[in-house]
């Protein structure tokens, strides 16, 4: 018969191994959630963007001095998964750790594509003297509401290239996600920010209230489902009429 001792031994034995396990394993770096960005998530981004190895877009001090020295860095919120970013960056950004720096090689195809031979026209010359333009080699311009670069002049002809000035490049972005937004009045002007590009004045209550002229009220409109789904809050509209003049 095996002894009482003998068996002793072997469960201590058993359980010391068991314990170091169970130690080891809580030892073992855990990513918390609350740490953990993920699709629909408000964040605030900061990134620079490389092609062929130089900055086209930043929003750190010492990068944007190197496109611009006048430039002042603005704060960037976006809503993963919203393509407030190229594809390739807002894909990237699922899953990752806040205040971790990561770097991604992003391909031509989740930038911004292929350059299109189709988006090179010739435009008369007569057609921005109409609109009080003297087009140069270089000089960059809105034209029929899409931005354009002057690549030629040949006589009464301008060549104009609308493809993006990043298009047919790989990009690399080396980026931090420094928090989650949660405040709804600061994701509201994240939204209104990224989709009208101008922020209107609002107030957040049960429903997120824009005010402004009444021109405004269809553009508003039309966001209502995003900031259902996004914020969890109406948005509404609220006529805000100009000031009487002075006489």
């Amino acid at each position: 018969m095996v002894s009482k001792i003998f068996l002793g031994r072997i469960f201590k034995g058993i359980f010391s191994e068991w314990k170091m396990v169970k130690t080891k394993k809580k030892d073992l770096p855990v990513i918390s959630e609350d740490k953990t960005v993920k699709r629909n998530d408000f964040i605030e981004l900061q990134f620079t963007g490389y092609a062929n190895g130089e900055v086209f877009d930043s929003n750190v001090p010492e990068e944007l001095k190197k496109i611009n020295p006048e430039a002042k860095v603005q704060k960037t919120v976006i809503v993963i998964g919203e393509k407030m970013v190229v594809a390739g960056l807002d894909k990237d950004l699922e899953g990752k750790e806040i205040g971790k720096k990561y770097e991604v090689e992003i391909k031509k195809k989740d930038a911004f594509g292929d350059r299109k031979r189709e988006l090179i026209r010739t435009i008369p010359l007569n057609a921005f003297k109409e609109k009080d333009a003297q087009p140069r080699v270089g000089m960059v311009l809105t034209f029929d509401n899409a931005m354009a670069r002057i690549i030629a002049i040949s006589g009464a002809r301008v060549i104009a290239d609308f493809n993006n000035p990043l298009s047919g490049k790989d990009l690399k972005y080396v980026y931090t996600i420094v928090r989650k937004v949660d405040d709804d009045k600061e994701k509201a002007e994240a939204l209104f920010e990224n989709y009208l590009r101008f922020v209107p004045e609002i107030e957040v209550k049960e429903k997120v209230i824009a005010k402004g002229p009444k021109e405004l009220e269809p553009v508003i409109k039309q966001l209502n489902d995003k900031f259902k789904d996004l914020i969890g809050k109406e948005l509404s509209f609220s006529e805000k009429k100009g000031e009487a003049k002075s006489q």
